[in-house]
């Protein structure tokens, strides 16, 4: 690997301090104090937590160290997501694509936060499953013992998740070098991150559904804000502007969002009387002050100086060591809430059967899909005015179907189509076609990629690469080559359904509003990146030419029709156990129900079909048109085609002689 840099690089100003420095030392002791004080309320705390549900005491050790584990896991877990942005962010690759010698001194970091996350995560298993047991680790010796545990704790199985993504990164950074390989990394590390905060609180009783997806954007929000600033805390370089933008994006989600779980999870009285909504207050406080000064630093276009960057880092430790300990403890809302079917699977009640007026007026907003349709239209018609005002062209027909497409998965996931799709296999199904076969053809036509090349600027000469740099690696990165080849594009397109839904994978998505998440946006992403290739506008690693297009499309369409047939064929109903345990008054048979929604999946095909038939043949004559007029042009230019070709000829053997 080379290690002479370029000049003006920015990686050439990051340097990672020596071991012992002011900078480590006031690093290290705010963690020690957040060890202790953390440890201090897992143990002054520990009768009151256990006793206010009524769940055994498994003794000091596992009452210090669940609060403790956590905060560990948390930390690294941020420092290692943080880390990452702040590479992409901060990092110039070479010209091979390789990174230099300083960045790889952040790279060796990243390496062993993850080992430290990778360590934390795997003790949190036993831990979390002895804690939920009411046991000692001594009685869980043995290997039967402690498979009961864990299998039957849900804490313990997503804290198996967090292991198995801190392994992902830990291994994937032993053996990368590039720089575009690290954008892959987000994804195990997003995950990450977001496992154990839909199993806590937030993803259990009245309105889970509301609070699991604000936690994912709050937990998210929290670990990229922690890492970045502990992450420019231990290296001496001022953060670009973009980081700082980024954030500010951060702390103002984390504010909207926390404040939405807070006011959920420890409604009125609750927030002051309780350990609980006195450490989300702290840590609001924490997080405002650091937002506030985030933003005065953007707008005055002032960094922040060391000393202020180390205040907020340290802020942002506290702010980890405060959730880590709320997430220890019941929120205070579920201790004297009665317990209903509708409370633990779907979050709300549901008293009526659906209708096309109910379909239309019970909405539950969802905070993370919903919320990022709308922010995805105002980006792209923010890209559609720039481009115009820039004095360039971009078809009025692909912003309406881009706007159509944003407007229809708001209403898919957040109006009456996904409050009764959580409880009705039916209206699951028309939900999931929806998101898999209708919308996905309207995003693919609005061409979001191209527009965001045109309307973005292009890093210049010794500048560090920009979204625009970004988006352009992403659309060919080797990843990006993978998925939309034919082969996997088929395989994942077909397949999906056949494994969501005729294996157990279905039964415990169901139960969760993740899991609802989950399948979301998988089916609408596999549905984008099948459709990118049979009618997309936006550049890619592979194109195929019209007719296999065509033949794609037609050679998919039997398998979705026999899932269909399939699903109203079946002699049992899938997931007949949640259905049954979710007991809607209303609803005469679980096996009807799935009837119809087999009946949709078979039918639902049409509709999108003639809609990419059409808008592939468009695009087919098009090019055709833009074919024949080149060759007329050819024509018509002064030198006929004879001479023009002879000429050609004279010059390839000229240049054969001359080799």
């Amino acid at each position: 690997m080379q290690t002479d840099e370029p000049t003006g690089t920015a990686t050439s100003a990051i340097r990672i301090p020596p071991l012992i420095s002011l900078r480590t030392t006031l690093m290290v002791a705010g963690l020690l104090g957040n060890v202790v004080a953390v440890a201090a309320y897992g143990l002054f705390s520990r009768t009151e937590r256990y006793g206010a549900v009524g769940n055994p005491d498994p003794g000091s050790f596992i009452g210090v160290a669940e609060p403790v584990g956590y905060f560990g896991a948390s930390l690294s877990s941020a420092l290692c997501l943080g880390a990452l942005i702040y590479f992409v962010m901060m990092v110039w690759p070479q010209a091979d694509g390789l990174i230099d010698a300083q960045a790889f001194r952040i790279h060796l970091a990243e390496e062993r936060v993850s080992i430290g996350w990778l360590a934390f995560a795997l003790t949190m298993v036993v831990v979390q499953a002895a804690n939920d047991s009411g046991v000692t680790p001594a009685e869980l010796r043995t290997g039967a013992a402690l498979f009961n545990a864990i299998t039957t704790s849900e804490t313990s199985r997503a804290w198996i998740v967090v292991t198995i993504c801190a392994l992902l990164v830990t291994l994937t950074l032993r053996v990368i070098i590039r720089y575009s390989d690290h954008f892959v990394l987000l994804i195990p590390a997003v995950i990450g991150v977001i496992a154990t905060a839909v199993t806590g609180n937030a993803g259990q009783g009245p309105d889970h559904d509301y609070a699991t997806s604000a936690v994912i954007v709050f937990a998210l929000a929290i670990a990229a804000l922690s890492g970045l600033k502990i992450t420019a805390a231990l290296t001496e370089v001022t953060p670009s502007r973009a980081v700082l933008i980024v954030q500010v994006v951060c702390g103002v989600l984390a504010l909207a969002y926390g404040a939405e779980l807070v006011y959920l999870l420890s409604p009125g009285a609750a927030m002051i009387d309780s350990d609980f909504g006195r450490l989300g207050l702290v840590a609001g406080v924490l997080v405002t002050l650091v937002c506030f000064s985030d933003c005065w630093a953007l707008v005055m276009g002032r960094p922040h100086s060391d000393h202020r960057t180390r205040l907020t880092a340290l802020a942002m430790m506290a702010v980890t060591a405060a959730t880590a300990a709320m997430s220890v403890q019941t929120a205070p809302r579920f201790l004297t809430h009665r317990f209903t079917a509708w409370d633990v699977f779907l979050g709300y009640e549901l008293p009526q059967p659906p209708n096309i007026v109910r379909f239309f007026t019970v909405w539950r907003f969802d905070s993370l899909i919903g919320a990022t349709a709308i922010v995805l239209g105002i980006g792209y018609v923010a890209g559609f005015v720039r481009v115009r005002r820039a004095g360039n062209t971009w078809p009025v027909g692909r912003l309406v179907a881009w706007l159509t497409g944003c407007v229809a998965l708001v209403f898919t996931s957040s109006s009456g189509v996904r409050t009764y799709g959580s409880a009705m296999f039916s209206v699951h199904m028309a939900e999931h076609m929806t998101l898999n076969m209708f919308i996905p053809v309207l995003l693919v036509l609005g061409g979001p990629v191209t527009l965001a090349l045109r309307a973005l600027s292009a890093a210049g000469d010794g500048q560090q690469p920009g979204p625009r740099e970004w988006l352009t690696w992403l659309m060919h990165s080797s990843v990006t080559a993978f998925l939309s080849h034919p082969v996997t594009n088929f395989i994942l397109f077909v397949g999906s359904p056949y494994i969501v839904y005729f294996t157990p994978l279905f039964d415990t998505l169901v139960r969760y509003h993740w899991g609802h998440e989950f399948m979301a946006i998988h089916f609408l992403l596999v549905g984008y990146i099948f459709y990118w290739a049979i009618i997309g506008i936006d550049p890619g690693p592979r194109r195929l030419p019209y007719l296999a297009r065509i033949g794609l499309l037609f050679a998919v369409m039997p398998f979705h029709a026999f899932f269909g047939i399939a699903l109203m064929t079946m002699t049992s109903a899938i997931s007949a156990e949640f259905y049954r345990s979710v007991n809607l008054p209303w609803l005469a048979s679980i096996d009807a129900d799935q009837h119809i929604g087999g009946a949709i999946a078979w039918s639902a095909t049409e509709l999108p079909v003639i809609i990419v038939i059409v808008a592939l043949m468009a695009q087919w004559a098009r090019q055709d048109h833009r074919v024949a007029v080149r060759e007329d042009r050819h024509a018509d230019s002064t030198y006929a085609d004879d001479d023009l070709n002879a000429y050609n000829a004279m010059l390839r053997e000229l240049s054969r002689m001359r080799r």
